[in-house]
């Protein structure tokens, strides 16, 4: 078995083949790959070692040290944090040999086409249509809440293939190349006045079944893997004390005295330890991920991540009183990365409010803790059994 002693002389000896003050970006992180140390419990020829997954930490604090270059975790995290995962459980290996290294490396960027405009709390609800025709698969649609679709090189899609099956049956998954004719990406200008999100329009596209992911049929299936590994990605990342939204209110607590009440002194308090315990949950999260399969508490750690960033971005408004209510720019951008905590407070508070929705809405979620953590009885769902073709819309 590999131990953190194996992986320290495996760093030190790419340290030492490619000094990063002289190797070029993009180079080191092939080499990277290539050595096994993107992601050290991926397997062998995949980016890893077969290593157990908290060995990881081991490889990138030797990596922090020496000043080598990440592979911009923030720009590429759809990739990273849920298409990747899927790929593995579920690609052949011809599509893990072709996808992983560039998607690691973050050559390719990745975007996910699952939510439409009648089916996004209700996933399972989606119409985008795929027919067979021969060797492809013809793809009509309308995907939306698109994050980084306008710089994705591919994308993961869910669609409809069997509309006389009930809605959970009947779905297909797809990899889908966004540089496809009758791909159209469009911007959804956010209240934040940038377009990070897209609406997505498939008219014709025509996708290889090479690209299929997991049987036909069993999309509802594979998008449970992408989903679960969402919100661990999303509200279970690792951070340290003090990290991440509570930082930048500490910071300004501490800097401004000038600033202080007594309500938003024990406010500030408040959240703080919650934000500290989310952060211990979330290690505790992902020393139960060394199996590599994501369980139904990364529900939970997301609805966390969700209250605790509107909650600290609202106190950080309060705490600045009128500086609160500036704002530096409206203008339309359209980001080339997703950045919950960047800008001013301002910013941050309207950011904060598509924490709840994006990622399963924070409904959606409870339902899912009651149900598979806590397990309490299921809503009823008339709609079980029902063709898909046969629902109310």
């Amino acid at each position: 078995m590999t131990t953190a002693a194996d992986l320290r002389t495996r760093t030190k000896e790419l340290l030492a083949a490619h000094p990063p003050a002289t190797t070029d970006r993009t180079a080191f992180l092939k080499a990277r790959f290539d050595a096994g140390l993107a992601w050290v419990h991926y397997p062998v020829g995949l980016g890893g070692l077969d290593a157990p997954r908290g060995l990881q930490a081991v490889v990138d604090a030797e990596l922090e040290a020496a000043g080598a270059p990440d592979n911009d975790p923030r720009r590429i995290g759809i990739g990273l944090g849920m298409a990747a995962p899927t790929i593995l459980r579920y690609g052949t290996d011809e599509q893990k040999r072709r996808l992983l290294r560039p998607l690691w490396v973050g050559e390719e960027v990745w975007c996910q086409l699952f939510s439409e405009p009648g089916a996004g709390s209700d996933l399972a609800a989606l119409g985008t249509r795929a027919v067979r025709d021969g060797d492809h698969w013809v793809v009509d649609g309308q995907k939306v809440w698109t994050s980084s679709a306008h710089v994705a090189r591919w994308a993961i899609l869910v669609t409809r293939t069997d509309p006389d099956q009930p809605k959970h049956r009947g779905m297909t998954y797809f990899l889908c190349d966004m540089t496809d004719p009758g791909v159209d990406v469009r911007p959804l200008r956010q209240i934040t006045g940038e377009a990070e999100f897209n609406e997505v329009f498939l008219s014709g596209v025509r996708t290889p079944d090479s690209m299929r992911l997991g049987e036909v049929g069993e999309g509802w299936k594979v998008a449970q893997t992408t989903l679960m590994n969402e919100r661990v990605s999303i509200g279970g990342s690792r951070i340290p004390r003090e990290g991440g939204m509570i930082g930048t209110v500490a910071r300004t607590w501490r800097e401004r005295p000038e600033l202080r009440t007594r309500d938003t002194h024990q406010r500030l308090l408040e959240l703080w330890v919650d934000a500290e315990v989310a952060r211990l949950t979330g290690e505790r999260l992902r020393q139960q991920l060394v199996a590599g399969h994501p369980g139904p508490e990364g529900s939970g750690m997301k609805l966390a991540f969700a209250r605790l960033n509107q909650e600290i971005s609202s106190l950080e408004v309060e705490l600045l009183g009128d500086e609160g209510l500036l704002y530096d720019d409206w203008t339309l951008r359209r980001p080339d990365k997703v950045d919950f905590t960047g800008r001013e407070a301002g910013y941050r508070y309207l950011r904060s409010k598509g924490n709840s929705i994006e990622g399963g809405t924070s409904e959606v979620l409870l339902n899912i803790v009651a149900e598979r953590v806590l397990g309490l009885p299921s809503e009823p769902r008339t709609d079980k059994d029902v063709a898909w073709k046969d629902l109310a819309r």
